[in-house]
């Protein structure tokens, strides 16, 4: 859908990917990753891994990788409800997801406050309206629902307001079970989830180098239902990776390649994309930062290595800004334009993600919609025909001549100038008296009020709707209820 036509920004010389290709190898076989549940054990240990089961350190050879680097595709199809969404992956492609699971909202009255139901209805609603937005993602998790068993929520919820290709979570193995149950409701059958699977799963691994049980369940699950996997590693340089960005990029790198090989040794083939949310660490408040310079150059330089292994990659990160301010812009414009160059396949959390990732703002998802459409304008590069130099034109207009009143330039305007829909054009006097003096904030605001009153989505009939929404209910009950030993 949306290739990046230039060349792509490299940040990494190949003597420098290969001795980081070999400290990856060193830290999968040498130092191991510890894997918290038997079965998973099983499996690697059966393929060939060294595997204390004591300790639950699994030591995992280069052959064993490698015939899971030839199994794990470079390109495949995610899929939405409706077939006017199948996102074409590859390695090349450039797309968007939106937030993640925010607690707090910054809402159009200007209000911070805890996240609602409500909230998640309406960001689906805004976030389905914006033409640069491909994924979608659960933009805040509900803080007025019982948090047992939140994500069969967030499911029918989601479902029943986009019909994009859902990124969703998890919550052991069960939960894979009852969202499959619930999405072939809409798709018709669990057969078809597994053929053509409206949702994906992202497994949120320990840094470093650590795969709880729940995240090791969630992956045997998928591989068994077909439903592709976000392989997520998130560090924080020095604290829970080296300081350093190249002991960071080793370090999220080996955690993702070991839960890969999982994934191909169950179900070689199955779709996964190499991710990372990794970001900084500051040292004087314990909080974790999201824009920082050091976390570009670490998501642009990991896009390197998930390409040199063949693997489509999605990193990205939220705003540290607590406000849609200038400090947002910039941040959000800092990391989205060289990670696009940069070749980020995925562009995560890449709408209104605010304040270390804890707020979710109505306003900064239309400013970053904005954003990412003069980027990917930057992304095309330049068209060079004979068309596009126009020297027919250029011999017609002549020395002092002028191509304003050219056919030419009228058939191409809107074709070859991005055309913005939020940013101010106009000098002072005129954005005075047609906006009366109105800031970006203050337009994304109306528009976003705009959207929300008039863009409608109902991909699911009311009896779909019903039946998902009991579903959901009983589903996050049964999870909320103590487990008997």
């Amino acid at each position: 859908m949306r290739p990046n036509l230039v060349s792509p920004l490299q940040f990494l010389s190949q003597p420098q990917i290969q001795s980081l290709h070999q400290a990856v190898l060193r830290v999968l076989w040498k130092t191991g990753v510890r894997v918290e549940w038997r079965p998973a054990l099983e499996i690697y240990s059966g393929a060939g891994c060294r595997v204390d089961f004591t300790s639950q350190i699994v030591h995992i050879p280069e052959q064993v990788l490698d015939r899971a680097l030839q199994t794990a595709p470079a390109s495949f199809s995610l899929y939405g409800s409706g077939p006017e969404n199948e996102i074409q992956v590859t390695l090349e492609d450039v797309y968007t997801i939106a937030g993640s699971s925010a607690l707090n909202v910054l809402d159009l009255e200007g209000r911070h406050r805890r996240a609602t139901l409500q909230d998640l209805a309406d960001f689906t609603r805004l976030i389905d309206g914006l033409e640069n937005a491909n994924i979608m993602h659960a933009m805040v998790v509900p803080q007025d629902i019982p948090q047992a068993g939140f994500d069969r929520i967030l499911l029918s919820t989601i479902l029943k307001n986009t019909r994009k290709h859902y990124y969703s979570q998890g919550l052991g193995e069960a939960s894979v079970q009852d969202q499959v149950e619930i999405a072939a409701v809409v798709q018709g059958s669990t057969q078809a989830v597994s053929e053509k699977p409206c949702f994906s799963m992202v497994v949120c691994l320990v840094s470093p180098l650590v795969h709880p049980a729940e995240r090791v369940q969630e992956i045997l699950a998928c591989a068994r239902f077909g439903i592709p996997l976000w392989l997520e590693a998130t560090n924080m340089m020095g604290a829970t990776a080296p300081i350093t960005i190249a002991g960071a990029l080793v370090e999220h790198t080996a955690n993702v390649l070991a839960s890969l090989v999982l994934a191909q040794l169950v179900r070689p083939g199955l779709p996964c994309i190499f991710s990372v949310a990794s970001g900084g660490f500051n040292l004087r408040t314990g909080a974790y930062v999201s824009a920082s310079p050091e976390m570009v150059l670490l998501h642009c330089a990991t896009a390197q290595m998930a390409h040199f292994y063949r693997l489509p990659f999605h990193g990205g990160g939220g705003l540290d800004a607590c406000l849609p301010d200038a400090q947002a812009g910039y941040e959000r414009t800092l990391q989205a334009l060289p990670m696009t160059l940069a070749g980020v396949n995925f562009f995560c959390l890449a709408f209104g993600m605010m304040n270390q990732l804890l707020t979710s703002s109505y306003e900064q998802a239309v400013i970053d919609n904005e954003i990412f459409s003069a980027i990917f304008r930057v992304a095309e590069g330049i068209l060079v025909t004979p068309e596009t130099i126009g020297l027919d034109q250029i011999h017609k207009a002549g020395p002092g001549g002028q191509f304003l009143n050219q056919a030419y330039t009228l058939h191409n305007y809107r074709c070859v100038q991005w055309q913005p829909a939020l940013t101010n054009r106009l000098e002072w006097e005129e954005w005075q008296r047609t906006t009366g003096g109105k800031d970006m904030r203050q337009r994304a605001n109306a528009q976003a009020r705009k959207l929300l009153a008039e863009h409608h989505p109902r991909p699911l009939s009311p009896q779909q709707e019903a039946e998902i929404d009991k579903m959901a209910l009983a589903f996050q009950q049964r999870a909320g209820r103590p487990t008997r030993l």
